[in-house]
C-alpha cells in the first residue's frame, strides 16, 4: 500500500501499490440519521471545462510510471499504465463516479438489471446499438461469453490474475436480440457490476494462445475513443490515437502519448516542455505552486515563497546579505573581494538559472486531491509478540492516527482525517468509521495489554550469541542491516506515499530503542481523553473489544524502561523501503516509533531495496511492521475478501495467504464476507461489510492511517485532465482550452496552519 497504483479491477489488488500504496461499527451501534458513508474528503481536481470551450486538436503529453509488459488487464504482470490504456480504448459497462460509486456507461451500455433471482440470478445487458469494434463487427453476445470463459478458472490454460465473479457465471447467451446478453448466475453475486469490465474482444479472450500472447504488445481491435497506435519499448512510451470508428462524443485529442518518466526527472521533462501533465512529488509541488503564483512586472521573479512567505531578493539572498557581499566586493581587502566577485558571478548565474527553470514551469499549475487510496501499518500476526492478539491491539492502541494523517496531508493544504475503514473511503456507500471496535488512542490502555500479555517493564534480558530481541526475524547481514538504517535522503517519487520527509524528533533515526525516560510526559498526555478504562479480551475473531481484562493495572513508568518476557526484549522489526520515494514512509515510520516507545515497545528499523521491499518482504512475512497501501474498490464484498481472508494450509503444507500479508484473519469475517457477496440488497451488504470492517479492526491485523495526497503538475490550459480522485478519466473530453476560456477548479480550502 506506498508501496504499490490503482488499475482495474481485474488486477488491481494483486500488489499493493509495487507500482510508483477501505472502511466501520460503532456508527451501526447507535440509531442515527446521518449518512456513515459521509462525502469524499476531497474533490476532483481537472480544471473542468464544456467541450464547447475546447479546441480540436492536439497532443496531449502524460507522464506514466512505466511502459506496461502487457495490455491484458486479466494478466498478472498488468500495471496502472496498463489501466490507463484499457479504459481509453475498451468498453466498460461501469465507471466510477466522482464518490467511488459504480454508474452506467451509456456509450456502450443502454441498461443492466437483475431480471430473475429464483431459481438462479439473471442479468440482462442491454447494449447501445452503435457500439462496435475498430474492425466495424458490433459488440456482443460472443465477446461477453469468450471473456466469462477465459476468466472462469476452468481452462487452467489461461494465464489470469484471477477469477473472481467470473466462477459464479452459469452461462452467457444472447438475449432476445443480437443487442441483448443474457448472463445467469450458478450462485447469487452482488458484485455483478463489477464485470465485464473492461470488455476485451473475442479475439483476445477466444483462445488460451490469444489471451496468454495475443494482447501483451499490441491491441489490434478496440472500442474505444481512442485506440493504441503503437507501444514503443525503445522510446518509453504508448501512443494513443483516435478511433475513426467510435460512435460516442469525438475526441478533443488528436494523441495521447503516455511516456514513462521516473518520479525525480519529472520536473526536469515539464521545463524543457516535454510533458503536459505529471504525478509530482510533493517538493516539485512547492517549486510548481511558486512558479505558477504572481510574479513581479518588471523583473518576472515570483512575489512570494513557499507557503505565503515573502520571497527572498536578488540571487535568493537578504537584503542584508546583499549589502554584506557588496561592501566586501568593493572593501579594502583585494583578495576576499576578488573571491566575493567570483562568488557573486557564479550566484547570479544560479540565480538566472532558476529565473529560467520558474519562467518554464508557469505554464503549468497544481492540480490535487486525495488518491483512491489509503497507506496503513501493517502487523504480521504469524509468529513472534505480534501473534498475540494483545499486543497487536497494543500498537494499534498506541498510534495517534490524527498525528500521522496531519504529518503527511497538512502541509499539502489536504483534508487531514484518519481512514476509518479497511473497507472503502469517506464518500463511497461501504464506508464508515468503524474504529471505535478497536478503541480510541490511549497509551495507558495499550500498556496495560501488553502486561496482561505478560511483557513488563525493566525485566531481565537474556540474549544469547546470535540471538535477536523478541520480533528481530532473519539477520542475516549485520553490516548490511547497519548501512540500511542510515537515513537516505531524497523528494518523494509517488512510489510509495506522496508528503514531506521530516526527522525524528530527538534526531535519532536508527532504530525506535526505549532508552528515553523523557517521553513519559508525552505518553501522559496520550493517555487523555479514553472513556474505557477496562473491558473484556477475546480471543482471536470474538466480540469486538480491545482492552486488557478487568483488574489489569497500567504498570507505572513504562514509558522509561524496554518491555521483556522470558528474558527477551519486546523489539519489533520495521521494514522500510531504502529508495528516494520513501521519504514520506520514513517520515511516518519515525512518529510510529516514537509511539510505540511511550508505551515500552522498541523497533529496529531495516531498509531494503525497493525491488525487493514487498515481494522478498512483505509478501514472504520477513517483517513485523511495515507500511503499504491498498487501493480502494467500488466492490469490497469481492475485492476485499483475498486481503483479510484467514490464511489455510495449502497442499504441500505452506500456508495460503492470499492477499492476506499480515496473516491475520477469522472464521467470521470470512463468513460475513461470504454473505456479503451472496445477497441482492444492497443495504444488507453495506451492512454485513461495516460488520466485518469491525472485526477486522478487532483484530488488529492492519492500521489504516491516511488517504494517500494525489499531486498533479498540468499545463495552465489543459482541460479535464489532473487529480481524478474516485473518478474514472473521461478521454474523449480531455484537451487545450481555446485562447480566453478557462477551467472550473474546486474552491481552494484555508490555508493550514502550520504543523508541530
Amino acid at each position: 500500500m506506498s508501496h504499490v497504483g490503482v488499475g482495474p479491477r481485474a488486477v488491481m489488488r494483486a500488489v499493493a501499490f509495487l507500482t510508483t500504496g477501505v472502511l466501520a461499527v460503532p456508527a451501526l451501534a447507535g440509531c442515527t440519521s446521518e449518512d456513515p458513508a459521509g462525502k469524499p474528503l476531497a474533490e476532483q481536481d481537472v480544471a473542468a471545462a464544456a467541450r464547447a470551450r475546447i479546441s480540436d486538436g492536439g497532443t496531449l503529453r502524460w507522464a506514466v510510471d512505466s511502459v506496461p509488459d502487457t495490455l491484458n488487464a486479466f494478466q498478472s504482470d498488468a500495471d496502472a499504465t496498463t489501466t490507463r490504456v484499457a479504459q481509453a480504448v475498451l468498453p466498460s459497462m461501469y465507471r466510477m463516479d466522482e464518490t467511488g460509486s459504480p454508474v452506467r456507461n451509456p456509450d456502450y451500455l443502454e441498461s443492466a438489471e437483475v431480471v430473475d433471482t429464483e431459481p438462479k440470478q439473471v442479468v440482462v445487458y442491454k447494449l447501445n446499438q452503435q457500439a462496435v469494434w475498430s474492425d466495424g463487427r458490433e459488440i456482443g453476445a460472443a465477446d461477453f461469453a469468450a471473456q466469462w470463459r477465459a476468466l472462469s478458472g476452468k481452462d487452467s490454460a489461461y494465464w489470469t490474475a484471477r477469477n473472481a465473479g467470473y466462477d459464479r457465471i452459469e452461462k452467457v447467451e444472447r438475449g432476445a436480440n443480437d443487442l441483448e446478453v443474457k448472463v445467469t448466475f450458478s450462485r447469487p453475486y452482488a458484485d455483478w457490476k463489477a464485470l465485464f469490465t473492461p470488455l476485451y474482444p473475442k479475439d483476445v479472450t477466444g483462445t488460451p494462445d490469444a489471451f496468454n500472447d495475443g494482447a501483451r504488445r499490441a491491441l489490434k481491435v478496440s472500442a474505444g475513443p481512442f485506440a493504441v497506435k503503437k507501444v514503443d519499448t525503445k522510446g518509453d512510451q504508448v501512443v494513443l490515437t483516435g478511433n475513426p470508428r467510435w460512435w460516442g462524443e469525438p475526441a478533443k485529442l488528436d494523441e495521447i502519448v503516455l511516456r514513462a518518466v521516473p518520479r525525480d526527472e519529472r520536473v526536469s521533462e515539464l521545463v524543457a516542455g516535454k510533458l503536459d501533465l505529471a504525478e509530482i512529488d510533493p517538493e516539485t509541488a512547492d517549486e510548481v505552486t511558486l512558479a505558477a503564483g504572481p510574479r513581479d512586472p518588471a523583473t518576472g521573479t515570483p512575489l512570494m515563497g513557499p507557503g505565503g512567505t515573502p520571497a527572498a531578493g536578488p540571487q535568493g539572498r537578504s537584503a542584508a546579505e546583499a549589502l554584506r557581499s557588496w561592501a566586501i566586493a568593493n572593501g579594502s581587502d583585494e583578495e576576499a573581494a576578488e573571491e566575493e566577485v567570483l562568488a557573486r558571478e557564479e550566484r547570479g548565474e544560479a540565480a538566472a538559472k532558476a529565473r529560467r527553470r520558474q519562467q518554464a514551469l508557469s505554464g503549468f499549475e497544481l492540480r490535487k486531491s486525495l488518491e483512491p487510496a489509503y497507506t496503513q501499518l501493517a502487523l504480521n500476526g504469524a509468529e513472534g509478540p505480534l501473534a498475540d492478539e494483545r499486543v497487536r491491539r497494543a500498537v494499534a492502541r498506541a498510534l495517534d492516527r490524527e498525528e500521522l494523517a496531519e504529518a503527511v496531508l497538512k502541509p499539502l493544504g489536504l483534508p487531514a482525517e484518519p481512514v476509518g475503514s479497511h473497507l472503502a473511503l469517506s464518500g463511497q456507500p461501504a464506508y464508515a468509521d468503524g474504529s471505535g471496535a478497536l478503541g480510541e488512542q490511549n497509551a495507558k490502555e495499550a500498556r496495560a495489554l501488553l502486561a496482561d500479555a505478560g511483557w513488563v517493564p525493566g525485566g531481565p534480558v537474556k540474549k544469547k550469541d546470535g540471538e535477536e530481541a523478541a520480533g528481530a526475524e532473519k539477520d542475516e547481514n549485520k553490516d548490511e542491516d547497519k548501512k540500511d538504517e542510515e537515513k537516505s535522503e531524497g523528494g518523494d517519487d509517488g512510489t510509495y506515499i506522496v508528503g514531506e520527509d521530516d526527522k525524528n524528533k530527538d534526531g535519532n533515526n536508527d532504530d525506535g530503542g526505549n532508552d528515553d525516560a523523557g517521553d513519559a510526559k508525552d505518553g501522559a498526555d496520550r493517555e487523555s481523553g479514553e472513556k474505557h478504562s477496562s473491558g473484556k479480551n477475546t480471543a482471536q475473531g470474538g466480540a469486538p473489544g480491545a482492552y486488557a481484562p478487568k483488574g489489569t493495572a497500567a504498570p507505572a513508568g513504562a514509558a522509561a524502561a524496554p518491555l521483556a518476557k522470558d528474558g527477551k526484549e519486546l523489539t519489533l522489526r520495521f521494514v522500510l523501503p531504502s529508495g528516494p520515494g520513501s521519504g514520506t514512509l520514513r517520515t511516518v515510520a519515525d512518529r510510529i516509533t516514537d509511539m510505540l516507545k511511550e508505551i515500552g515497545i522498541g523497533t529496529r528499523i531495516t531498509k531494503v531495496p525497493d525491488e525487493s521491499y514487498f515481494k522478498d518482504h512483505i509478501a514472504a512475512g520477513e517483517y513485523d511492521l511495515a507500511l503499504y497501501s491498498w487501493p480502494a474498490s467500488a466492490f469490497p464484498a469481492t475485492d476485499a475478501r483475498p486481503i483479510y481472508a484467514k490464511p489455510v494450509p495449502a497442499a504441500d503444507g505452506s500456508l495460503n495467504v492470499a492477499q492476506n500479508y499480515t496473516r491475520v484473519g477469522t472464521d467470521q469475517v470470512d463468513q460475513l464476507f461470504d454473505r456479503a457477496l451472496a445477497t441482492l440488497d444492497q443495504k444488507e451488504s453495506r451492512d454485513l461489510l461495516r460488520k466485518a470492517d469491525s472485526r477486522i479492526w478487532a483484530a488488529a491485523g492492519s492500521v489504516p492511517l491516511y488517504q494517500r495526497p494525489q499531486l498533479t503538475a498540468a499545463r495552465k490550459n489543459l482541460a479535464n485532465a489532473g487529480a481524478f480522485g474516485f473518478g474514472t478519466p473521461v478521454y474523449e473530453d480531455m484537451g487545450f482550452l481555446k485562447k480566453g476560456a478557462q477551467g472550473s477548479r474546486p474552491t481552494a480550502p484555508a490555508s493550514p496552519s502550520p504543523s508541530s
